[in-house]
């Protein structure tokens, strides 16, 4: 093994892998100062403030494969003693410094104008003419600065940097078409591809962009800026056709707590002349494609329920209509990327959280026991608070729970509950 260093060496650090995951990884053993991600060699160096928490982090891996999202990284000290700006910035390329930058965007969930890249690199010095271009090294673009220090600048502040939370990293070299007299003038605002929703605000934000850029945000943060198999993100369309409903048994407030696990909900309207179909409207595109992808083949009521995207762009309002845009069940509203990262296909166990103090084991079971079987529960404390999980016999059980005693009362409180992913207690 390499001597003792406070920087570490990660290998098989994947795509999906995001530096949020790997400093999770490694800051209970302390502060950690730098951290560079190698994406063309799947590795990243990581600085911790001193060389005895580094050891700590080690000793603990030796014993415990650490693993993130599904997949084992390998640790080990660096040869490199300190990451030195030169070894955080150029990687080891040994291109030439000149004023113009190629910048190649990965992992780019969201559509980066000229316009976003002038806001990026602009604080570094006068930028002159900006380009994009799609190479097969993925999304680009070549920066032409007036002076060849301010491309010096901007390439040691923003190398590895993501322009959102969680995604659309700059990988920055010097470009050797230096000075490049066709390099085409700067042009402005046009999106360089489609993507989700009104990202390319980010320095602009109105109210919607700010709205959009923080979901945006949240998203790329739950997701480590890679988007779970089959989700587009680009899907536009908000509102969903739900259909093979058990019309005796669903209501407007059942689905709500069903596909409130996926966004917000704007409106829901049961169709009285098709009562086994109703409409619901998600705050947006994207929770509308969560909903669809996670909620295929789920079992509700003894029927196997089909969702698809609506011909109708919104419900319109009316004396059927359920209005919630407004409603403090809807669970997007706060800590949306913790919520993204819950997403997932119903399951046989659920999570039930915002339970009374002094509540006990049994009165969670009497008050789901009417809903199926219940197999295991586990009562626990987070953070002062109390929360359980209740494992089902089946999924079909433990949705008929979730939609009919989310936002329930037990005792003094309002519960709230979600699926949880956990396989057994």
């Amino acid at each position: 093994m390499t001597e003792p260093s406070k920087v570490i060496h990660v290998r098989n650090v994947g795509h999906e892998i995001s530096e949020p995951d790997l400093l999770q990884l490694f800051q209970p053993f302390g502060v950690i100062n730098k951290l560079v991600m190698l994406r063309a060699k799947n590795q990243a160096l990581l600085q911790m403030q001193d060389v005895p928490s580094a050891v700590n982090a080690m000793q603990f891996y030796a014993n415990v494969q650490p693993s993130i999202r599904g997949r084992n990284v390998y640790v080990q000290f660096s040869s490199h003693q300190e990451l030195t700006t030169m070894e955080q910035n150029t990687q080891g390329r040994g291109d030439e410094p000149n004023r113009i930058l190629l910048v190649t965007i990965h992992h780019m969930l969201y559509p980066i104008t000229v316009e976003v890249l002038h806001q990026v690199f602009s604080p570094h010095g006068y930028v002159e003419k900006v380009v994009t271009f799609q190479k097969s090294a993925g999304f680009q673009a070549l920066i032409q600065f007036q002076s060849r220090q301010s491309a010096v600048s901007a390439r040691n502040a923003l190398q590895g940097r993501n322009i959102y939370d969680g995604c659309c990293q700059l990988d920055i070299q010097f470009s050797k078409d230096f000075t490049n007299p066709s390099l085409p003038s700067e042009q402005k605002g046009r999106p360089s591809q489609p993507g989700y929703g009104d990202a390319g605000g980010m320095y602009t934000l109105q109210s919607h962009g700010a709205r959009q850029m923080n979901n945006a945000a949240a998203i790329a943060a739950a997701f480590g800026g890679g988007l779970p198999p089959g989700i587009s993100g680009t899907n536009d369309r908000c509102t969903l056709l739900a259909s093979n409903l058990n019309p005796d048994r669903i209501d407007e407030d059942k689905l709500f707590n069903l596909f409130s696990l996926y966004g917000n909900i704007v409106r829901i309207k049961l169709l009285r002349n098709k009562p086994d179909h109703a409409l619901v409207q998600m705050g947006d595109g994207f929770q509308a494609e969560l909903a669809v992808h996670f909620l295929k083949g789920a079992t509700l009521f003894e029927k196997r329920l089909e969702v698809n995207f609506s011909k109708h762009p919104n419900i319109t309002m009316g004396a059927e209509t359920h209005e919630y845009l407004n409603s403090n069940l809807n669970r997007f509203n706060r800590n949306a990327a913790k919520n993204y990262r819950y997403c997932c296909s119903p399951t046989k166990m659920i999570h039930l959280s915002t339970l009374p103090q002094d509540v006990t084991e049994e009165e969670i079971v009497s008050h789901l026991e009417e809903h199926g079987s219940i197999v295991n529960t586990k009562l626990f404390e987070m953070n002062g608070k109390k929360q359980a999980l209740v494992l089902f016999e089946s999924e079909e059980q433990a949705t008929e729970a979730l939609v009919c005693k989310h936002a329930s009362t037990l005792g003094d409180s309002m519960i709230r509950i979600s699926f949880s992913q956990l396989q057994t207690i």
